[in-house]
């Protein structure tokens, strides 16, 4: 697993700070479709987009998200701070 563990509701939260248009953004970067980052933020649409590595344990604040590959939520990281955005 890559990086340290966060909570689900703290990547929900990372989520809807984003600007808009930001999930785009991130699938042009990444060279994969946006139906795929949403399901990295907790999506399931695996008609369209693809599974996203995470790993889910029940906990307190909903529980920990382990990443297989943290690139899109670094991504995430990055545009927030680009923007002024607490998280």
């Amino acid at each position: 697993m890559e990086g340290a563990p966060i909570t689900f509701n703290e990547l929900r939260r990372i989520k809807d700070a984003l600007p808009t248009g930001s999930t785009h953004r991130i699938a042009e970067l990444l060279n994969t479709s946006v139906d795929t980052i949403r399901n990295y933020f907790g999506g399931n649409d695996f008609e369209h987009g693809k599974s996203s590595g995470l790993h889910y344990e029940q906990g307190p604040d909903g529980g920990l998200v382990l990443f297989d590959d943290a690139t899109i939520l670094n991504l995430a990281k990055k545009i927030l701070e680009e923007n002024h955005i607490k998280w």
